[in-house]
């Protein structure tokens, strides 16, 4: 609406920004105007950001890791007598749920998160699905994880064992979940995401055209052929 009015025209405060009534007090009553422009130029905020391997809560990124690994390691979800799961006391104020009823649910569940990891060796959108959250061997093994808080564990790590029927363990600690700024995502990570997410809705001869696309942008003209193959 801001340009569309610029475009016609219309004109506003010069200092729209700072002024007593302007955005920035409107916003927060605390301001350090140096962050405008320190290192303008030179520091980039969008590269902080990273991308989500896992459909849910970043908290339960850990521990979804941790299990992935586990299952990397040769774990089966059948030798598992519990796992054992230390996490900071964050992740279970806000991912607690023991007994998720739906997707939705089970987005805010640590426990599916785990069981996920370790069944599938991924936690995309297929695994929040309603029926896999209900369905029985997913709920015999989140019962099986067993949470404990211990806020020596930063929010962003996650410590799990499991313990498996025949009296092995099997330890993962994980410090920097994939997918974040620490560990990110290879490009193979991101086009599989992308397909899973693309494929149902666009098909996978148009999806795999799409990604050529996205990878070819800097070099692109307009982006009117990306749009389209975007379409459905």
């Amino acid at each position: 609406m801001s340009a569309l009015l610029a475009a016609k025209g219309f004109t506003s405060s010069p200092r729209a920004l700072e002024a007593p009534r302007g955005w920035a007090q409107v916003v927060s009553t605390k301001t350090a105007w140096n962050e405008a422009t320190d290192e303008l130029g030179q520091r980039f905020e969008i590269s902080f950001n990273s991308y989500k391997p896992f459909a849910c809560g970043i908290v339960i990124h850990p521990s979804i890791d941790a299990c992935v690994q586990l299952r990397e390691q040769g774990v089966q979800a059948a030798d598992v007598e519990r796992i054992e799961l230390r996490v900071h006391s964050l992740v279970l104020e806000l991912t607690g749920k023991k007994e998720p009823a739906d997707g939705l649910q089970g987005k805010f569940s640590v426990y599916h998160g785990c069981a996920a990891g370790l069944i599938f060796g991924r936690a995309g959108e297929d695994e929040y699905h309603d029926d896999i959250v209900n369905r029985p061997d997913m709920v015999e093994l989140r019962r099986k994880v067993v949470a404990t808080v211990d806020n020596s564990i930063d929010e962003a790590s996650a410590d799990v064992t499991a313990v498996l029927k025949d009296g092995r363990k099997v330890h993962v600690f994980v410090e920097h979940a994939i997918g974040s700024l620490q560990r990110p995502m290879t490009d193979a990570m991101l086009e599989a995401k992308f397909s899973q997410l693309a494929e149902p809705v666009l098909g996978a001869a148009k999806t795999r055209q799409l990604i050529a696309a996205c990878w070819g942008l800097g070099d692109a003209k307009d982006v009117r052929a990306l749009a389209a193959l975007a379409r459905p």
